[in-house]
């Protein structure tokens, strides 16, 4: 029996910065010279990337361990100071995308058998998966597991553990939680890598409630198959390491050139499986070039990635958290039709191509709910 996404949540600090403005604060840092001016300017601005989250909001009153008051320098604490506002944050957002996924999903927090949790961020223990349990007041026997450091990709794996969960216990019902905070990780550089780098990661949680049963009355994702592969190259293109300074990002050119190579032999597999066409497209946007790069490798109709780019532009890179919210647009999408394909693909650290089959069942009495809605004026 397969395991369905019953509802998606989904979560952003308070705090929300424009490209403009982040690229304008690294602009006027002390020291940068034309060429490094060249490359942030080029980084921001061909992001397409509008606006972003961040847990800090000193990026736009400034005053903190992150940025200088009076210069508005962007400091370089050590990674234990960085870690330190991870542990304040993220158990909030955590929880907040999973209170959203219940609310969704219709599903009491009673009702919840397991927690997987994915992050790559920060680290604390007891961990993020520990205070889900404390926060949302779940069961004290709930089984947890924590999936850490996975980058980008880890959501698959995540879902990919809570559909075998519920293949060997059908009465299961798993919340998987994904979130980062990846601008605590923020830093001045004249390295092209870390400008990119900073020029689109962002904050975000989001959350899946998994389970064997299928909702009879509403729109589901239906958990059809996954798939890993590790391109042939890539290794030391995608790096994601802890230094003294914050975790750092290796985050080179080549990798979408890696990925637009390799990205259709990755997905054979469940592009067999699925036997047809694909009616829609997960991918996460790694950035705006890496989506280019499987639209073209794929021969993707123009607007196959839409919701891709648009979580992109609204919200920038939240590393494993931004495919569940690119499939929370789909799920809500009102032209998703009963039985469509939906296969979704990360990138990770490696280069890791992480994917997943997915089904959309919209049972009658949803569809039914959706013309109604679209009759009276009403958004489905």
């Amino acid at each position: 029996m397969p395991a369905h996404i019953l509802g998606i949540g989904t979560a952003t600090p308070p705090t929300v910065i424009t490209q403009t403005d982040v690229r304008d604060l690294f602009l006027a840092q002390p020291g940068t010279d034309r060429l490094t001016s060249r490359l942030i300017g080029a980084a921001f601005d061909q992001s397409a990337i509008d606006t972003r989250h961040t847990v800090l909001p000193e990026l736009v009153s400034g005053g903190s361990a992150f940025i200088d008051a009076d210069s508005r320098a962007v400091a370089a604490p050590l990674t234990g100071a960085r870690n330190d506002v991870y542990i304040r944050e993220a158990p909030a957002l955590f929880a907040a995308a999973s209170r959203d996924a219940l609310d969704r999903a219709r599903v009491p927090a009673s009702a919840i058998t397991h927690v997987v949790t994915a992050s790559c961020t920060g680290f604390f223990g007891p961990g993020p998966d520990f205070r889900l349990v404390k926060d949302l007041g779940l069961s004290s026997t709930v089984e947890r597991d924590h999936l850490g450091f996975m980058g980008c990709a880890a959501a698959f794996p995540a879902l990919r553990s809570a559909s075998r969960i519920c293949a060997a216990d059908p009465s299961a019902v798993v919340l998987v939680v994904c979130g980062e905070i990846c601008t605590i990780h923020i830093r001045v550089s004249n390295d092209p890598e870390q400008i990119v780098a900073s020029a689109v990661f962002a904050d975000g949680a989001a959350a899946a409630v998994v389970s064997a049963a299928p909702a009879p009355d509403a729109r589901t994702l239906e958990l059809d198959g996954f798939g890993t592969a590790l391109t042939r190259e890539g290794e030391d293109e995608m790096r994601w390491i802890i230094g003294d300074h914050g975790f750092e990002m290796t985050l080179t050119a080549e990798v979408p050139r890696v990925i637009g190579r390799e990205v259709h032999s990755a997905l054979a597999p469940l592009l067999a499986r699925a036997g047809a066409a694909i009616d829609a497209w997960a991918v996460h946007p790694g950035g705006r070039s890496i989506l280019d790069r499987v639209e073209s490798a794929l021969a993707l109709s123009p607007g196959a990635l839409r919701h891709s780019r648009e979580v992109l532009r609204e919200c920038g890179n939240m590393s494993s958290a931004t495919v569940l919210f690119i499939l929370k647009r789909m799920l809500e999408h009102e032209d998703l039709r009963d039985a469509d394909r939906v296969l979704g693909v990360a990138f990770g650290p490696g280069l890791t191509v992480e994917s997943a089959l997915l089904r959309a069942r919209v049972p009658a009495a949803a569809r039914t709910a959706t013309l109604a809605a679209a009759g009276t004026g009403v958004a489905g």
